[in-house]
């Protein structure tokens, strides 16, 4: 059966050379034109088979025989498909002449016809074979483009598309070991992408150069018909540089360079914002881009698919996080305009979901505040938008991210930007939060705050109107009250009322009756109706449910001492694992003794103010 298998692929082999030769010969004494589409087929399928069967040998001579140059011209990118095949094997013993028939391909076949032929040859599936096609097929992409002239700004915008979309497909290192490893192959086929694109950015640059001088100035640049190619060619290299800081770039995480001194994604950042420069795009304006209105750029992009938003948010972040292109990103600027333009990119990150994007936006933010001065910022700046949405997003990461570390980085970077408020814009901002957060531990670390700023006022030498007297009376009424009422949930507000009883405790413990800087002393009978006695409610009916709710267990517990009976609790519309009744009868004395300390913080103030008013 192997004696006639084999006999039988040598037959078509021979059948394939056949056909090939005969139709090469027919060919060669027509003109281009003259070719029929049956010859363009038969010189194709046996092409195909004649390199797929070993016989490269007589392919290699046909294709290079002077005679055939035309015919080749016209149908040689047909024979693409086998030869990458071959070349990505390696191991072949035909490699040798198949290597030295691509080249001749590259250099003879029209360049349209070879772009095609090699970009469908670049689409694969999996991260191993999209790499070696890559690294095979970038170079002579590169030369088939260059050979286009003045015309290739669309097919290389087609080409860097196809190319990024097998980049997008390459997983990312996502440790130290896998970026030195380059396990993916990602870094080297970013480092080739890099080499790559270097040719056309040249010429871009130098068209540039030559527009400035023939416009007599470095600062204004010639716009015209005739340089609408240029236009284009800059365009798809801006294009270029958008689609890479959002995939991969802004999906991967630069190590810093005490952690891995030689970085590829880092270089391969570096060169996409050393492409931006050359091309004529100041990195200081894409940065500031949200709030510096652009002139309309020559080209055929929308603002929008120009400059995606995404891209340039991961812009700032390559540049006030790692420092990237710090060379060629003015100093001039102050810290408070940055921080008002990152604020758009913060917002931005913050708003997605993916924990990637949170991590930068956190990062970006914390940047964009420490270089401001404490307590400088004021309350003006809350009548921007993204300053209260980003504290909004805040509470999200801080209330609902999977991740602890994103979560207590969410809290640290919060009280920076409180930190960073005058104390005019702190009030006010405290009250914002107050209002929209709708989370107990967001708003007992905001009352938290609130405390420390009327400490603060109330020392010596502090003049702070703010949070003493009238401003301050406000303030409080919306710290000092139970949200629902005697019904209020106290387990699920636990934060707030805490919180809230700890502020009242020290404004009685702090502020004198006679002097009463901060108004709580006639404040009082306010507070008591509208805090202290229905909390003293809340806690009694919660109490009696729980010691019911309590005896309820034990008993059926008691009843059915053979056979542990199983409880299903529910905390909000998510259903928790079945609780036995030994834990349930834990969480309950557990939430018994809450109602214990919120009542011995309750009835300690009651008797302060009681001792505090017999003075």
């Amino acid at each position: 059966m192997a004696a006639e298998r084999q006999s039988s692929l040598t037959e078509t082999a021979a059948m394939a050379l056949e056909q090939l030769s005969d139709v090469v010969q027919r060919c060669q004494v027509l003109s281009d034109d003259g070719y029929a589409a049956e010859d363009h087929d038969v010189f194709t399928i046996a092409g195909r088979t004649c390199i797929e069967e070993g016989n490269s040998v007589q392919v290699l001579s046909i294709v290079l025989d002077e005679q055939n140059q035309d015919i080749v011209r016209s149908m040689g990118w047909n024979l693409l498909p086998p030869l990458i095949q071959v070349l990505l094997k390696k191991e072949d013993k035909n490699l040798p002449q198949c290597l030295a028939i691509f080249n001749h391909l590259l250099e003879t076949c029209r360049p349209k016809e070879l772009l095609i032929g090699l970009l469908e040859q670049l689409e694969q599936d999996d991260p191993d074979p999209i790499a070696e096609s890559l690294h095979l097929l970038l170079n002579p992409l590169q030369k088939v483009l260059l050979r286009l002239g003045s015309r290739k700004a669309s097919s290389l915008g087609m080409t860097l598309s196809s190319v990024l979309d097998q980049v997008a497909k390459l997983p990312l290192p996502h440790t130290k070991e896998q970026e030195e490893d380059d396990v993916f192959s990602l870094c080297r086929s970013c480092t080739e992408l890099t080499a790559f694109v270097r040719p056309f950015v040249h010429e871009v640059r130098l068209n540039l150069f030559n527009s400035e001088e023939q416009s007599g100035s470095t600062n204004k640049m010639v716009i015209g018909p005739d340089t609408d190619k240029e236009n284009e060619l800059r365009t798809e290299l801006l294009k270029f540089c958008m689609q890479t800081l959002t995939r991969p770039l802004l999906e991967a995480q630069l190590k810093d360079p005490d952690t891995l001194p030689v970085s590829p994604l880092r270089n391969f950042a570096t060169e996409i914002l050393n492409t931006l420069s050359a091309i004529g795009q100041s990195l200081s304006s894409l940065v500031f881009q949200p709030l510096l209105k652009r002139k309309q750029a020559p080209g055929f992009l929308e603002e929008e698919v120009r400059y995606p938003k995404e891209s340039l948010a991961n812009l700032a972040h390559l540049v006030f996080v790692h420092h990237l292109a710090a060379d060629m990103f003015p100093s001039v600027f102050s810290p408070v305009f940055c921080l008002r333009c990152n604020m758009e990119h913060i917002c931005l990150l913050l708003s997605r979901t993916e924990e990637i994007r949170i991590q930068k936006g956190l990062e970006l933010y914390e940047k964009s505040l420490v270089r401001v001065v404490d307590g400088s910022l004021p309350a003006d700046l809350l009548q921007i938008k993204t300053f209260l949405t980003v504290p909004q997003n805040l509470v999200k990461v801080m209330t609902m991210c999977q991740r602890h570390d994103l979560r207590t980085k969410g809290l640290k970077v919060l009280q920076l930007s409180i930190d960073k408020f005058d104390t005019g814009a702190k009030y006010y901002f405290f009250q914002y939060m107050l209002k929209t957060s709708r989370h107990s531990g967001v708003e007992g670390y905001i009352i938290k705050n609130i405390r420390n700023q009327i400490d603060v006022a109330l020392q010596p030498g502090n003049s702070n109107t703010w949070f003493q007297g009238v401003h301050l009376l406000p303030l409080l009424r919306k710290v000092l009250i139970l949200p629902d009422g005697p019904e209020t949930d106290l387990l699920q507000y636990l934060d707030r009322v805490m919180e809230s009883l700890n502020l009242l405790r020290y404004l009685v413990i702090r502020d004198k009756v006679t002097e009463n800087q901060t108004g709580i002393w006639t404040e009082l009978y306010k507070v008591e109706d509208t805090f202290m006695k229905p909390l003293r409610v809340g806690l009694n009916m919660s109490r009696a449910h729980y010691e019911r709710e309590l005896h309820d267990t034990v008993e059926t517990k008691k009843s059915k001492a053979k056979e542990e009976s199983i409880l299903s609790v529910a905390v909000g519309d998510e259903k928790l694992p079945n609780m036995t009744s030994d834990s349930h009868v834990q969480a309950l004395h557990s939430a018994l003794h809450t109602f214990d300390m919120i009542e011995s913080v309750l009835v300690r103030i009651e008797e302060l103010v009681e001792v505090k008013e017999n003075l």
